[in-house]
């Protein structure tokens, strides 16, 4: 890719900014040696691993490569047998954390949301090497201290050079505390010189005080002697040392032989890691902009919807919209000054590069970019004064470079094409550039003032107009692009609104031809009608989106009503084919004990009406069952009982059954029912209140049952001096009377003791159907003595 090219697109400002979100060395070496890529297939592949990285990130929320340290020269001094300081044994430890770690991230991801093929492939091809790692961070500390515990050896050692200090320093403590030595000392203190303990003497004493000198003061007032009753408890001191030392070594020796055993894997590890954080560094950039994986091509076709210039404030430029490639290659824009032309054609040229260095673009989904094997752009004003350049000759130079160098499937973007020269010259010029450029197969952006080069891209097939809009009432440009309109110079209308005298602007148009005034007023009539079709054709587009977003709404919730229609007959089913093989299963039973119990008839005779029995009882209940499950909608309660209470008689529909309301309705409308001496799990949909059976339970039977509960239960139940299982069984039964009388919250008095009794009740209410929540006594309340039960 051509670096003056990148160097005027600013290129390296998308890297450095890139650059800012690697966390590694080895994801910023990556980074630093990104270029455009001119292959279709290698391009596809960076885009959906940047798709990937940003996705994950959003999902994850962040994905930290902390930690991941090069370690090629690590690996080097691994492999030649040397050994590795404690520093660098952790940042072997560290960088090996790190991809376990992350493999970790992969195996935890359950597997509906594992949507990230290609980053889980590199992460699963990681080696993970606990071994190791926990074995550094047992024996090291930090980087200059290495853990008693990295063996044996080592402790013993240091505990014996503990022993041997504390001797020194007692005897030293003897030393100078000793009136009679006293007088010879400077200072009653203990000091060290060249690893061996001293006492400080003075020089005028030193005949007195039998020792080797090590040191002496700056003045010579003092000598640092170390007295002869420790030198040889000095000597076995640095001996042991000199053992700490030599252990040290071999346990560094020991880790760093480990690791040299792993060196190819950790080498591998090292790309996957420096790979995997410039990847992440990408997918944050995309987050950052906001940005979109581009459909990509070969064919020089591009569509920019809502394109954003990444080095612009996000919050206050205005998006543009551009396409060239399909049914045009060329593409002449014409406008005021400060317009934004300049920045379209940057915004182009980038979003290009970026596109093929596997960025995503600052632009909305269905944006589509090509790849080209080569993009060149003039762009700015290069002339130098030393070189005698003038504009013209700065622009032309380099465009006869590109014209040198240009090949087909190539991006051209110009700049003032033609500028800096005798207007009729430089846009007969212009025009004969663009033509060579368009046999050449080049998609061409060229910006111009030149009323020329309107005429000819009206009159050429493939080459298109299109102006930046200016608004001449705030004499201010909008920065939207209008393709297919060329730009009026609005030179008069600016002139006028800035108080300019309209004789001066009426005799300025008599030196203008009148087919050039003509050309300018059709300009603007054109302008205002592609203006027209723009907003109606953004109206017709929100209308469509809007109705679209309706119909799926829609389409949604009818795929949810038919859901959740086949949720509740497949439960209907299943709970009737449940009912049915019970009641089979019952009239089997009592058909044998009938045959056990009777005998007064005929044993042949008695066992033929019990078959025809059985036999009638079976097509019965199988003939209920296929009704039923043919024809589920005729049992479905349009009008389900409201307010149920526990005890309420109701009809089962289903079953044509009545039973008593043992449970109230979930949130899903499902209840438990008793009939007989079954519990059946039904939904209030398939229930009818039987009002008969409601009075008369008010009176008897249930309602009078839980009327008598609600009279005579007491709130708290006292355990204290029973059995584990006594209690237990009484708690049981509590609770189910509690629940009756529509108790809400009850009190289990157990006492402290040995805490067997407490924790026996409060796992049978861990699990208990009638118990929402419960908690220890407070203050007040009993404390630890009682445990408090919330019931459902």
């Amino acid at each position: 890719m051509n670096t003056k090219t990148l160097r005027v697109l600013e290129y390296e400002k998308i890297k450095n900014m890139l650059l800012q979100k690697v966390e590694s060395s080895l994801g910023r070496s990556v980074a630093e040696q990104l270029t455009p890529s001119v292959n279709l297939q290698e391009v596809i592949q960076w885009q959906k691993e940047t798709s990937e990285a940003s996705g994950l990130l959003i999902q994850k929320g962040q994905v930290s490569m902390g930690g991941v340290h090069d370690l090629s020269y690590h690996i080097k001094r691994a492999e030649i047998g040397s050994f590795l300081y404690p520093g660098q044994l952790l940042e072997v430890a560290d960088t090996l954390r790190a991809a376990r770690r992350l493999k970790s991230m992969v195996k935890d991801t359950k597997e509906e949301e594992r949507r990230y093929p290609i980053i889980e492939e590199y992460i699963n091809t990681l080696y993970s090497f606990k071994t190791i790692e926990d074995r550094i961070t047992e024996c090291i500390i930090s980087e200059e201290e290495i853990s008693d515990n990295a063996s044996p050896a080592l402790k013993n050692i240091r505990r014996q050079i503990e022993a041997k200090n504390a001797g020194i320093r007692s005897r030293l403590n003897s030393i100078i505390s000793s009136a009679q030595t006293q007088k010879y000392l400077q200072e009653a203190i203990i000091t060290i010189r060249q690893d061996r303990y001293v006492v400080p003497v003075k020089q005028e004493h030193r005949a007195n005080f039998q020792g080797l000198i090590h040191d002496q003061s700056s003045s010579g007032a003092t000598l640092f002697i170390e007295p002869m009753a420790i030198v040889e408890m000095n000597n076995e001191l640095k001996e042991l040392k000199l053992k700490e030392k030599a252990e040290i070594e071999r346990i560094l020796a020991e880790l760093t032989a480990m690791i040299g055993e792993k060196t190819e894997e950790i080498k591998g590890n090292q790309k996957i890691l420096a790979h995997l954080d410039f990847l992440f560094a990408k997918g944050k950039l995309s987050v950052q902009m906001r940005g979109v994986e581009p459909e990509l091509n070969e064919a020089g076709k591009i569509r920019i919807k809502n394109g954003r210039h990444p080095l612009l404030d996000a919050k206050a430029v205005v998006p543009t919209n551009i396409w060239i490639g399909e049914d045009f290659q060329t593409l002449v824009i014409t406008g005021p000054n400060t317009g934004g032309k300049t920045v379209t054609l940057k915004t182009v040229g980038l979003l290009t590069l970026m596109a093929q260095s596997g960025f995503h673009v600052p632009a909305d989904f269905g944006t589509k970019l090509s790849v080209f094997q080569q993009v060149f752009a003039d762009i700015g004003d290069e002339q130098s004064i030393e070189q005698s350049l003038s504009t013209f000759s700065s622009h032309m130079t380099n465009i006869v470079e590109i014209l040198n160098r240009v090949e087909n499937k190539a991006l051209i973007l110009l700049d003032e094409l033609g500028a800096g020269t005798d207007p009729t010259e430089g846009a007969a010029l212009a025009i004969a550039i663009l033509n060579h450029l368009y046999v050449l197969g080049a998609r061409t952006i060229a910006t111009t003032h030149y009323t020329e080069l309107k005429q000819y891209a009206l009159t050429t097939k493939g080459v298109k107009n299109a102006s930046v809009e200016f608004d001449v009432e705030t004499l201010s440009p909008t920065y939207r692009l209008l393709i297919g309109v060329p730009g009026k110079s609005n030179a008069f209308e600016i002139s006028k609104r800035l108080g300019l005298d309209q004789y001066i602007v009426d005799r300025a148009k008599e030196y203008i031809s009148k087919d050039e005034i003509e050309f300018e007023d059709l300009l603007t009539t054109i302008e205002k009608n592609k203006q027209t079709a723009e907003r109606e054709k953004d109206e017709a587009i929100r209308l469509k989106l809007m109705i679209q977003e309706h119909k799926e709404e829609y389409e949604r919730k009818l795929e949810k009503l038919a859901q959740q229609r086949e949720k509740l007959l497949k439960e209907a089913k299943e709970e009737a084919r449940k009912i049915l093989k019970e009641a089979k299963e019952e009239a089997e039973q009592v058909i044998k004990d009938l045959r056990e119990l009777s005998i007064e008839q005929e044993e042949k005779e008695k066992n033929r009406k019990i078959e025809e029995a059985r036999k009638k009882l079976r097509d019965q209940l199988d003939h209920m069952g296929n009704g039923w499950m043919t024809n589920p909608d005729n049992v479905i309660n349009t009008k389900p009982p409201k307010q149920l209470k526990l005890g309420d008689t109701v009809v089962i529909l289903t079953l044509n059954q009545k039973g008593n309301v043992v449970t109230l309705p979930d949130e899903n409308g499902d209840l438990t029912v008793q009939v007989g001496i079954m519990k059946v799990n039904v939904n209030i949909n398939h229930l009818r209140l039987d009002k008969e059976e409601k009075e008369k339970a008010s009176k008897v039977g249930t309602g009078k049952i839980m009327k008598a509960k609600s009279q005579s239960i007491q709130s708290s139940l006292d355990l204290r001096g029973q059995m584990l299982e006594e209690a237990l069984l009484n708690t049981d039964k509590y609770l189910d009377d509690a629940y009756i009388a529509g108790l809400r919250e009850i009190t289990i008095i157990h006492g402290k003791g040995t805490g067997v009794l407490r924790d026996g009740i409060k796992q049978l209410l861990k699990g208990h159907r009638h118990v929402k929540s419960y908690r220890d006594g407070a203050y007040g309340e009993g404390g630890t003595g009682v445990t408090i039960a919330e019931l459902k």
